[in-house]
């Protein structure tokens, strides 16, 4: 392998690469038509991610309820002031539209005032007979605000809340549609203009929610940033890149060669056919952060070498000789830092993973390829194009580094050690969110309208609990009636859940009209009353209907549906504790299995699990990337040297996760992941650089340090200023889950400039005597190629 890196080797590529450049235009474009061909297949994501592995115990509980009950997840709800509302005209209005909306294809039912059923005994037929709660043209409305709000407990937080007169209507999605592309063509081109017409002819807000409609609102925020982040990323690089090299032609060819590599990742999307998630959205200006310093270090070391000798071949060769070199080493563990999520049992991080390891290999191949064709066609750099590698401020830049480097070093260590006992505290601090709704956009009007129903109905995140009987009947069993009935007790008394739908409703509701609809007997019939009200029930129009939704066919398996407020993590844990004490209290386990699940549910578990396989994957790139420093330099020691530059910033940034009140939730936790692979790139660049002076200094430390500072600075200075600012252009996002990832790797990657900078070869200098006595850095594996062999 030591071989495959030496001098011979990268000459032949550099010969390969300056004697083919037509051949390898030619071929880039062609393999770019090809990849074109294949973003027909891009998927866009139209469920939440799912963050646990397939079998996991967890994901195994829901899909033992959705195979029993079905997708759990295809409410829409709308809701409304119940006193602006129930007006004579309002309420037509209303009633016409859920009459239109519930023949459309897409829906299922729709249960709201237009359609809502109360039952009516009929003593001659021994039955229970739905009617209609509105009818006819005239209305009482003081008389439908008595029925409803007094006389219906029933409907009491499915469509109406009592505490505030307020109002809703439930469509149900049809299940086998909820999670398709129907889905969101039905809420993008119908559903959102017709709601918006609707609240135009009522004067009126209508407040609109439900999995299905956040879901698709949701997906469609995603879709949009794509193209404002790939345009930003562009903009902001190219903009400090013009800044830095004062060249329009050397800007446009960096934005052409990223761009490429921008329409590459596209291309790995749709060919292995993965959907467009929050994480996946993100590659794509990854692409172009970490693309940018790659030309600009291949540009500014071909201009620096014309500038020496004005031999623009020699410069040309060079380039790809010995920046292609190093920069094969950074990208690959920039690489080495995404390709550690193939490893996670999540195919959501697998997926990301992938493409982004796959695309940051892929713009290394593109920059190493097309600067130095394109720059070998062009005029050599004049005066103008080189004034920017003898920038005044840029040389006071490398001075200060020089000067703390050699009189401050106990400063640097002072204030290194200071930060790290400070974030250590701050680590302390930092809290898990497993909320599903924290990183929405919290400006839109479907983010307010989810805080308007967790204020009017206790929330929308649906919770489900499936209870097994073990038995065909044993659902309407009366001791399994009464035990879930204390069970809806317990989640009655939960503040943060909503008033429980399940079948003891319906019995109660059963027994309320069998005494002619008095409210005060919504309760469980006893034993005596329950002989005289079931055949009433059994004989009941459309009784099916009425419990299909709430008890399977064979009557074995009951269902208690209820929705949850956004929460904290920690407070969801203490209520699902509190819930399983009930239920083994109640249900018997030789008698019963009872699951609590339900979408939201498994996103909280999902975020524990990722934040556990964190450590996973920081801890693989931490090995991977030792395992390359062991490589280049074959010294413990020097591997030490090397990962506490970078290890440091990583532990400043948790530090203030945990003093600003950040928390680890899927987005932050790619974090340090990706911060580390492209922090790193610095220490890489820097210790081949000081590889490079040692041989040519006799292996005098002191003079190579100072060396390698000062030409690695410049180049180090402007790809970490790109980087920061890069990431910085993820803040404009309206996911704030994706503004905390923007801020931090930013942090992060400017920490971890000035630790490489400033700590690296302080701590080479530190060194020098165990260093310079340590035959296996001169002779390690990782060949430098010193300028007179070139």
């Amino acid at each position: 392998m030591a071989k495959a890196f030496s001098q011979g080797f990268w000459n032949t590529i550099a010969g390969l690469i300056l004697r083919n450049r037509l051949f390898i235009i030619i071929a880039i474009i062609a393999i770019t038509a090809a990849l074109a061909t294949q973003w027909q297949y891009m998927r866009f994501s139209y469920t939440e991610a799912n963050l646990l592995p397939d079998d996991h115990p967890v994901n195994q509980e829901y899909n033992a309820f959705l195979d029993v009950f079905g997708e759990e997840g295809n409410l829409i709800v709308m809701g409304v002031d119940g006193n602006e509302l129930l007006q004579p005209e309002r309420l037509r209005i209303w009633n016409e539209f859920m009459a239109e909306v519930q023949e459309k294809p897409m829906i299922e039912l729709a249960v709201g005032l237009h359609n809502l059923q109360r039952l009516r005994k009929d003593k001659e037929a021994q039955r229970f007979v739905p009617e209609p709660l509105i009818t006819g043209d005239s209305l009482d409305i003081e008389k439908l605000k008595n029925d409803l709000f007094y006389k219906l407990p029933f409907y009491d937080g499915l469509v109406y809340a009592k505490r505030d007169s307020s109002i809703r209507a439930a469509l149900y999605v049809r299940k086998e549609l909820v999670n398709t592309g129907e889905r969101r063509d039905f809420i993008l081109e119908y559903f959102t203009d017709r709601v918006d017409q609707l609240e135009e002819d009522m004067g009126m807000k209508v407040h609109v929610s439900g999995m299905p409609y956040i879901r698709t609102l949701n997906s469609q925020n995603i879709v949009d940033e794509i193209g404002l982040f790939v345009g930003g990323a562009l903009l902001v690089t190219g903009l400090i890149f013009l800044f830095f090299f004062r060249s329009w032609r050397a800007t446009l060819i960096t934005l052409a060669t990223v761009l490429i590599g921008v329409m590459w990742t596209f291309g790995f999307l749709g060919l292995l056919n993965y959907e467009i998630t929050v994480l996946t959205a993100l590659i794509p200006p990854l692409i172009i952060v970490i693309g940018v310093p790659n030309c600009i270090f291949l540009i500014n070391k071909y201009q620096q070498e014309y500038k020496k000798h004005g031999n623009q071949a020699l410069a040309l060769q060079r380039v790809i000789t010995k920046v292609g070199n190093a920069t094969l080493m950074t990208n690959m563990t920039t690489a080495s830092g995404f390709a550690t999520f193939i490893l996670t049992e999540s195919s959501l991080l697998k997926e990301f993973g992938v493409v982004a390891s796959i695309s940051i290999i892929a713009i290394f191949i593109l920059s190493l390829l097309i600067i130095p064709v394109i720059y070998s066609w062009m005029h050599v750099p004049n005066a103008r194009h080189l004034r920017h590698l003898s920038k005044r401020w840029i040389d006071g830049f490398v001075n200060w580094l020089e000067n703390m480097v050699r009189n401050h070093k106990i400063a640097i260590y002072i204030v290194s050690t200071i930060l790290l006992a400070l974030s250590i505290a701050g680590i302390s601090f930092i809290r898990i969110s497993g909320s599903l709704i924290e990183d929405m956009p919290q400006k839109t009007e479907f983010f307010k309208d989810i805080r308007w129903f967790e204020e009017k109905f206790d929330g929308i995140m649906p919770v489900e609990i499936m209870v097994d009987t073990k038995r065909p009947e044993g659902v309407i069993k009366p001791a399994t009636l009464k035990r879930i009935n204390r069970l809806e007790d317990e989640i009655r008394d939960t503040e943060e859940l909503s008033n429980p739908l399940s079948v003891v409703g319906l019995v109660k509701y059963a027994k309320q009209t069998y005494y002619n609809g008095n409210p005060k007997y919504y309760q469980l019939p006893t034993s005596q009353e329950r002989n005289f009200i079931l055949p009433y029930l059994d004989g009941a129009e459309n009784a099916q209907e009425f419990t299909s939704a709430y008890i399977d066919s064979t009557g074995q398996f009951a269902r208690i549906t209820t929705f949850m407020k956004d929460m904290p993590t920690e407070r969801m844990e203490n209520i699902e504790a509190d819930l399983r004490k009930t239920i083994d209290k109640e249900f018997p386990a030789d008698r019963y299995d009872v699951s609590i699940t339900g979408k939201s549910l498994v996103f909280q578990k999902g975020t524990n699990y990722l934040v556990n396989n964190l450590l996973l994957s920081l801890g693989l790139a931490i090995v991977l990337i030792s395992l390359f420093m062991a490589w280049m330099f074959r010294s413990f020691k020097m591997i030490l040297v090397s990962l506490i530059p970078n290890i440091l910033p990583l532990l400043v940034t948790a530090g203030l996760m945990g003093y600003l009140g950040v928390p680890l939730k899927p987005s932050t936790i790619l974090v340090f992941s990706i911060a580390f692979g492209i922090a790193v790139d610095d220490t890489i660049h820097f210790l081949a650089k000081y590889r490079q002076e040692l041989i040519a200094n006799n292996w005098k430390i002191k003079k190579s340090v100072y060396a390698a500072l000062r030409e690695t600075g410049v180049s180090m200075f402007y790809t970490s200023i790109v980087l920061f600012f890069g990431f910085l252009v993820f803040t404009i996002s309206s996911f704030g889950g994706t503004v905390a990832l923007g801020a931090l790797v930013s942090a992060t990657l400017l920490f971890a400039m000035l630790a490489n900078l400033l700590l690296l070869p302080c701590l080479l200098l530190s060194f020098e005597d165990s260093f310079s006595n340590e035959k296996t850095i001169k002779e390690g594996d990782f060949k430098i190629i010193p300028e007179k062999d070139v």
